[in-house]
């Protein structure tokens, strides 16, 4: 691509993600990765075979998928370019805003905000279950907004930051192996029985690929609270304090920084088909958490991804 267009390609994805959103299609690019996932794990998992052969099946697993997914973006990316400069562009930030969520993340968050406004905790129950995995049918509103704030925070880096931060490094190409790694770890990187040692890898590389993204998205949710008038000290102070103790080597950041940020308590008790799990608390309880702080979260992740994408940009000068 000639011009210095390129540079201007996250905000465009930015502003297609805008307009149309995350198109709910099965010729969604996300979604031609699901299925092709499921296909292959049909081929190699194997739940009879030994732990080691399934380590090794997860590992072909996620080596077929990344190429694919990179080597596939990538003669797309190709053929545009010889369409010429223009195409190239619309077509590369059409491409990448397929790989980033602000305005489904809004659009979710929002509409269980909404159910919680109206008392209508039936609805709020069951929408949030569509965004967690956690068990939903006895959350009060407290937990509903916990879930989702939660969701939220955390999907800043995945379905944000992450890939803004590949696309800058390796174009739309990267970017989508990105997702194809955020793919493969939302399907197989779980710790039970059926997925302990098959999804070992995709979840391990899913830690890599996110260390980076993280803790800049630690850096602008920082910055982010300030801008808003929120608490940036708060954020700060509980990305340092808290977010280690998460599970994950970096959902803990996103999640305490807004914690932080907004002077609320998140973790505590889930279940998980009926079975609790304790989750560390992120953040001081100064403010009972309620519906009110979805909406702050979203103001957040929104002003993040503003600055994200300056930022990008600016480096790609």
């Amino acid at each position: 691509m000639t011009g210095g267009l390129e540079k201007w390609i996250p905000l465009g994805a930015v502003l297609f993600d805008s307009l149309i959103g995350d198109p709910r299609s099965r010729l969604h690019p996300v979604v031609l990765i699901g299925n092709y996932i499921s296909l292959l794990e049909k081929a190699l998992r194997r739940p009879q075979h030994s732990p080691g052969r399934q380590l090794a099946a997860g590992a072909v697993l996620v080596a077929i998928v990344l190429l694919t997914t990179y080597t596939a973006v990538g003669i797309v990316i190709a053929g545009l370019e010889q369409l010429g400069a223009s195409a190239a562009f619309w077509g590369e930030a059409l491409i990448l805003s397929f790989a980033i969520t602000p305005r489904s993340l809004a659009e979710a968050g929002m509409e269980i905000c909404r159910y919680l406004r109206d008392g209508n905790m039936e609805q709020a129950r069951f929408k949030v279950g569509w965004i967690v995995g956690r068990d939903t049918q006895r959350l009060d509103e407290r937990e509903v907004t916990r879930a989702t704030v939660e969701t939220v925070a955390e999907n800043i880096v995945d379905g944000i930051i992450s890939p803004l931060v590949y696309f800058a490094i390796g174009g739309a190409p990267l970017a989508f192996l990105y997702r194809a790694v955020n793919t493969l770890d939302s399907m197989v990187g779980y710790k039970n029985d059926k997925y302990l040692y098959f999804g070992r890898v995709a979840a391990r590389v899913d830690d890599v690929f996110n260390y980076v993204p993280a803790r800049l998205t630690g850096a602008l949710l920082v910055i982010a609270s300030f801008l808003l008038g929120y608490s940036a000290q708060g954020a700060a102070k509980m990305i340092w304090r808290d977010a280690a103790k998460h599970p994950s080597p970096n959902s803990g950041i996103a999640e305490a920084g807004v914690a932080g940020a907004l002077g609320v308590r998140l973790g505590g008790l889930n279940y998980y088909g009926g079975v609790a799990s304790q989750r560390a608390y992120m953040g001081d309880e100064v403010n009972r958490l309620s519906a009110v702080y979805i909406q702050k979260t979203v103001y957040i992740m929104y002003v993040a991804t503003v600055i994200g994408v300056l930022l990008i940009t600016l480096i790609q000068w």
